[in-house]
């Protein structure tokens, strides 16, 4: 049938419960186009070419599995994208969701680019290593908080739905996982530009152990370096708070 490939991070979904509930997830919010990353030996997938009157597309890296899903899923036929996500041009002309078990290797890059989309992104559903997922989720003040939670969480709201056991997986993974869902914000954030967002929001947490004072103190001028906020660690400030620092920015 197919083999299992480590260097691509593959772990199969299994369990048919879990495979439900994240098509569940999928299907409680509208949409019309949908991109299945990393579909592997298509236990999503079965359910996602099912849903009724939406353009399905999905990109997958492994030649075996690609042959795998097109034998098995006739509807397939010229829906399969045989690359990395990582190297893909925006599959669809318009809005469109993503949902996939990502591949645990890649999954922050693969979010990373659907940040590039965002404009054109209905939302979100993924698995995630757990570890990954309360990262995306933390909020300030929690140690996870970092790069990550802040940039997502400035344009999605995050809504952590349910943790998965290894044993759902074949072979079983040494991490637990969890599935999240990114839906974009109703009210953009205001920033200078997403340049210096994205800027200040990564010297901030590259030093995360200082004082935003000593950390990001080649963005400001020392006027203003000496007000109260830049005495925080990057971890303590909000994501409002990042926002505003970009308007007062060198």
């Amino acid at each position: 049938m197919y083999t299992l490939k480590k260097s691509l991070g593959q772990h199969f979904l299994h369990d048919e419960n879990i495979c439900r509930k994240i098509v569940d997830a999928v299907s409680e919010r509208p949409f019309q186009r949908l991109l299945e990353v990393g579909p592997g030996a298509g236990a999503l997938t079965k359910y996602l070419i099912a849903l009724e009157g939406i353009e399905f597309k999905a990109v997958e890296l492994d030649q075996e599995k690609v042959d795998f899903l097109l034998k098995t899923y006739s509807p397939l036929q010229g829906k399969i994208i045989h690359k990395s996500f990582l190297e893909i041009e925006k599959p669809f002309e318009g809005r469109f969701a993503v949902v996939g078990n990502f591949p645990y290797n890649i999954s922050t890059q693969i979010l990373f680019k659907t940040l590039e989309w965002k404009e054109d992104i209905d939302f979100v559903v993924g698995m995630f290593q757990k570890e990954v997922a309360q990262r995306i989720a933390a909020k300030e003040g929690n140690k996870t908080y970092g790069v990550i939670s802040v940039l997502l969480q400035a344009f999605f709201d995050v809504e952590y739905l349910f943790e998965v056991s290894e044993n759902c997986f074949v072979p079983p993974p040494k991490v637990k996982s969890a599935v999240i869902r990114l839906t974009p914000k109703l009210v953009q954030l205001t920033v200078r530009d997403e340049r210096s967002f994205f800027l200040l929001v990564k010297t901030a947490f590259n030093q995360r152990r200082k004082t935003l004072r000593n950390a990001v103190k080649g963005l400001f001028d020392e006027k203003i370096l000496k007000e109260s906020i830049f005495d925080k660690r990057a971890e303590q400030l909000t994501i409002k708070d990042f926002a505003e620092l970009t308007f007062r920015m060198n």
